[in-house]
C-alpha cells in the first residue's frame, strides 16, 4: 500500500467558521505552552524535557485550562509532536531553534488517527465530520487516487481566507511488471531534456518536440514592481518602533502577494498539463539528475557577473526544474513506468556528441549556439543536443565500441536498481525504439 496526500477545500459557515478559528487558536497556544515549557526547563534546571513527558502532562493540562477540554486528544499530542519534531530538526543541525508562534502564522492542527472524525465523501466532493467541534463542513475537489483515509491535517491560509482539509489516504501501490504480466507494452521511450529558452525537449527516437518556455514570472514582473512601488510609499509596520501598518500598506501588500501567487499557481497549472501529456504517451522516461539547488546558487563575491547569474537563477526557477523532473517521474511510474534518471557529471549530455560519443568541452559556452562535429552531418542547437544523447545511450547495445554506450554500466547511483537491471536487459537484447 501507498501513501498519498489528497487536499479539498473547506467552505464552512458563520458559526462553523467561529469554531474552527478557536480551535485553531487554541492549538497555537498549546503549541507556544510547550515550547515556553522546554525553554524554561533548560534555562532553571538544564533539563531536556522530552515528547513523552509533554505528553503525560496534556490531563493535567487540560483539567487546569477547562478551556482546552472540549479538543480531541490525539489532535493535542499531534501539536505537542509538532514542537517535538521542530526541537530535533534543531538538534540535528537542520533548522533553526523554534520560536514562538504567533496565530497568523500558525496553519492548523492534525488528527493522527481515524477517531475524532470521518470523511463523508468517495473522492469528488462531500462533506466532513469534526466530532471535538461538533460540525459537518462541507467540502469540493476531487481526488486522483482515493482509498482508505488514515490522518486529517485542518490548514487555515490568512492571506486567502479559505480553509482546507488535507487527506492521507491508503492507496493500493502500484508496481512495475515485466513480460507477459505487465500490461505495458514498453516500446514508446522518450528522452527529455530541460532548458530555459525551450523549457523541455523530447525526442522518441524519430519526432523533436519543443515546448517553449511560458516566462510567468518574466511576465508579471513588471506588475509586481509597480505594485511594490506603491507598497513602498505606505506606512509599513515597525516592531522596533511599535508602529503598526497602515490600511493602505495592508492593501497593497495583498496586491503583491494575489500578483505572486497568481504566477505560481499558473506554473504549477503548465506543468501539470504539460507533464501529463507526456506521461500519457510513454512508458520509459530518460533524463538527467539535476542539482537544482546547487544550479541557482548566487554568484560568488567578486564576481563581475552577478547580474547575469541572477537572470540565470529566475530563468531556471521560473521553469521549475526540480518540480518537472519529480512529475515526470511519478507519473509514469504511477502507470507501471520506468523512469530513468542519468547522472549528468558522467555522460555530460551537453558537451557529448549523440554519434561519435566525443567529448566537446567548448559546447559547454552558452555562447555556443550551434555545436559542430565531424561525425554530424548538420549542426545541432544545445536544446536538441542533450535529448539525442539520452537517446543513444538508452538505446545502443552494450556490445559495442562505443564510448556512449559504456555510460550504461556506470554505478545506478541515482537509479533504482531494478530499473537499471531492466534497462540492460533491454539493451542486451537489442532493444530498440519501436521493437522488441
Amino acid at each position: 500500500m501507498a501513501t498519498r496526500r489528497q487536499t479539498f477545500r473547506l467552505y464552512p459557515n458563520k458559526q462553523q467558521e467561529t469554531k474552527l478559528l478557536q480551535a485553531r487558536r487554541d492549538h497555537a497556544y498549546l503549541y507556544n505552552a510547550c515550547i515556553a515549557h522546554r525553554k524554561y526547563e533548560w534555562r532553571a534546571n538544564r533539563k531536556s524535557v522530552s515528547y513523552f513527558e509533554q505528553q503525560n502532562c496534556l490531563p493535567a493540562y487540560k483539567k487546569e485550562w477547562v478551556e482546552f477540554a472540549y479538543l480531541h486528544s490525539q489532535a493535542l499530542q499531534a501539536t505537542v509532536k509538532r514542537v517535538d519534531l521542530a526541537y530535533n530538526a534543531f538538534f540535528q543541525g537542520l533548522r533553526k531553534p523554534p520560536k514562538f508562534k504567533s496565530i497568523r502564522k500558525f496553519s492548523g492542527w492534525t488528527y493522527p488517527a481515524t477517531s475524532g472524525w470521518k470523511a463523508l465523501t468517495s473522492g469528488k466532493h462531500g462533506s466532513v465530520n469534526l466530532n471535538d467541534l461538533g460540525i459537518k463542513v462541507k467540502m469540493r475537489g476531487q481526488a486522483k487516487q482515493w482509498g482508505k483515509p488514515t490522518t486529517l491535517t485542518i490548514v487555515y491560509k490568512p492571506g486567502l481566507k479559505q480553509w482546507f482539509a488535507s487527506f492521507t489516504v491508503e492507496v493500493p501501490d502500484i508496481c512495475t511488471k515485466f513480460g507477459s504480466n505487465s500490461e505495458l507494452a514498453y516500446d514508446s521511450i522518450v528522452a527529455f531534456d530541460l532548458g530555459c529558452e525551450t523549457a523541455i525537449t523530447t525526442y522518441d527516437g524519430k519526432n523533436v518536440e519543443q515546448i517553449s518556455n511560458p516566462r510567468f514570472t518574466q511576465k508579471t514582473e513588471v506588475k509586481i514592481k509597480k505594485a511594490s512601488k506603491e507598497l513602498r510609499r505606505k506606512q509599513a509596520p515597525n516592531r522596533n518602533k511599535k508602529i503598526k501598518a497602515s490600511r493602505r500598506w495592508k492593501k497593497a501588500n495583498k496586491c503583491v502577494a494575489h500578483l505572486q501567487r497568481k504566477a505560481g499557481s499558473q506554473r504549477r497549472d503548465w506543468q501539470h498539463k504539460v507533464t501529463s501529456e507526456i506521461a500519457s504517451r510513454y512508458d520509459i522516461g530518460v533524463t538527467e539528475q539535476l542539482n537544482t539547488k546547487g544550479m541557482t546558487k548566487k554568484a560568488k563575491k567578486g564576481s563581475k557577473r552577478k547580474k547575469q547569474k541572477a537572470g540565470l537563477n529566475k530563468s531556471i526557477l521560473s521553469v521549475g526544474f526540480g518540480t518537472l523532473n519529480k512529475m515526470l517521474a511519478y507519473k509514469i511510474e504511477a502507470k507501471g513506468g520506468l523512469m530513468v534518471m542519468l547522472p549528468t557529471k558522467d555522460i555530460k549530455p551537453s558537451q557529448r556528441c549523440p554519434k561519435c560519443g566525443a567529448v566537446h568541452k567548448e559546447w559547454a559556452e552558452l555562447s555556443n549556439r550551434h555545436h559542430a562535429c565531424d561525425a554530424l552531418s548538420t549542426h545541432l542547437s544545445p536544446e536538441i543536443e542533450p535529448a539525442f544523447v539520452f537517446v543513444d545511450l538508452s538505446s545502443k547495445s552494450g556490445t559495442r565500441s562505443s564510448k556512449a554506450a559504456q555510460f550504461l554500466r556506470v554505478r545506478p547511483r541515482p537509479l533504482k536498481i531494478w530499473a537499471a537491471l531492466l534497462l540492460r536487459v533491454l539493451v542486451v537484447a537489442g532493444f530498440r525504439l519501436g521493437k522488441c
